[in-house]
Parts: structure tokens; C-alpha cells; sequence
């Protein structure tokens, strides 16, 4: 285990080095650990001004670079072998919660934020892609379908899940209703085109298909506490 004298929000796993991860922090840092050598961390990078929140290794061949969000309203793009950020996305007009790798398109990702948006990245290019106001209230996470470049879903404080075609943005493909507080996190499923899982302030971790009648396929109930975070396993279909 790893001490870091602020709280840690978020963590990525390297995708080039097994022993590697990322964490973000309340003071504002990243954080680059090595698990084979446990002690402090490898580096630091201490830009963002207010809670690093978020933060992913993009998984996309041929390119190592990381994302991460801030409470400061900013996206910053990192290489780990690069001391300093490479450049800096403004435009949301709230706190970022959450910054997540396209796992198709090389150099895209999506922010979520505060401001009520889902917004779409091009690292390439400056200024912001896609604005799309998504819910009517603040949006704690999103996540990429693994199976189609054009399929993302937010889930927010309003208690819902949408699904964002983002050829054409005018109206959700999927609204999921049964979680009764704040949507912390939200996974696409890595072996289905169709099945996620969220979390929530409600306790519960719910599975859903989206392309069924009653898309709710299970509410696991075994937290006692507010339930902030969930992964699901790229190597055993139903672990999570």
C-alpha cells in the first residue's frame, strides 16, 4: 500500500508497465507508483489548482498518454515520460468529475462535469469537439461502449442513465431509471455490446441491458455505505 498525505479519488492502471499505476489527489497532483518498488511515489506533477478527480491511461495502440480531470474546470493531458503537462482543455463552467478514454479513436476522450455537459475531446485539435447537455443536473461519470465508437453513457445526480449517440445528440438512446440517489460510476461491460453496471449513493450496484423491455437485470444490495466506485474485469466474464 501507498500513502499520500490528501485524499485519492481516482486511479489508472499503465498501460506499457504491469507495476504501474496513476492516482489522483485532493491537493490537485497526479501520483505515478510503482507496485515492485514500495515506497514513495515515482513522480508527482502538481498543476491542477483544486481536486484531481479523475484520471485514465489511454488504451488505444500506439499512444501512452493520460487524462485527467479537475475540479478547476480543466482536462490536462499528460505523456508519464514528460515531466510537465502537454496541454491544458477548458470550456466546462463546473468541476470536472470525470475523464475517460475513447477505447476506438486514438487522442479522444470524454469529460464529465458539474455544468450539467458530456463533452467530447480531440487531442489534436484545440477547444472542444461535442457539447452535449445531457441531464438537468450535475454528471458524476460517463463511459465509452467498448463494442461501438459512437456509444457513450453519463449517469448524474438526477438518478438516471443515458445512452449518447454521438452522430446524432438530440436525444438519448437509453434512459435507465431505478438507482434513488446520485450515480457515482458507470461501466460498459467489456464482453457485451449491451450490458453495464453503475453505482450509486443509494448503496447498490445495479446490471442493466439496455437492448431488453426491462433492462434491469440485478441490484446487488451488500454495501452498507455509499458505493463510489466499480471495474469490471477484462479476464473473467463475471467477476466485477
Amino acid at each position: 500500500s501507498f500513502d499520500w498525505n490528501d485524499g485519492l479519488f481516482d486511479v489508472t492502471w499503465s498501460e506499457n508497465n504491469e507495476h504501474v499505476v496513476i492516482t489522483s489527489s485532493g491537493d490537485g497532483s497526479l501520483q505515478v507508483w510503482d507496485t515492485a518498488k514500495a515506497k514513495g511515489p515515482l513522480q508527482v506533477y502538481k498543476e491542477h489548482t483544486q481536486e484531481a478527480y479523475s484520471v485514465d491511461w489511454s488504451q488505444t495502440r500506439g499512444e501512452q498518454l493520460v487524462v485527467s480531470g479537475s475540479w478547476d474546470q480543466t482536462a490536462k493531458l499528460w505523456d508519464p515520460a514528460v515531466g510537465k503537462s502537454l496541454c491544458t482543455f477548458k470550456g466546462h463552467e463546473g468541476v470536472i468529475y470525470s475523464t475517460i478514454w475513447s477505447p476506438h479513436i486514438p487522442g479522444c476522450f470524454a469529460s464529465a462535469s458539474g455544468d450539467q455537459t458530456l463533452r467530447i475531446w480531440d487531442v489534436k485539435a484545440p477547444g472542444v469537439k461535442l457539447v452535449i447537455p445531457a441531464h438537468q443536473a450535475e454528471i458524476l461519470s460517463c463511459d465509452w461502449c467498448k463494442y461501438d465508437e459512437n456509444l457513450l453513457v453519463t449517469g448524474a445526480v438526477d438518478c438516471s442513465l443515458k445512452g449518447w449517440d454521438l452522430r446524432n445528440v438530440r436525444q438519448p438512446v437509453f434512459i435507465l431509471l431505478g438507482h434513488t440517489y446520485a450515480i457515482r460510476r458507470v461501466k460498459f461491460s467489456p464482453f457485451h455490446a449491451t450490458l453495464l453496471a453503475s453505482c450509486s449513493y443509494d448503496f447498490t450496484v445495479r446490471f442493466w441491458d439496455f437492448s431488453r423491455p426491462k433492462p434491469l437485470l440485478e441490484t446487488v444490495e451488500h454495501h452498507t455505505e455509499f458505493t463510489c466506485g466499480l471495474d469490471l474485469s477484462l479476464h473473467n466474464r463475471g467477476q466485477v
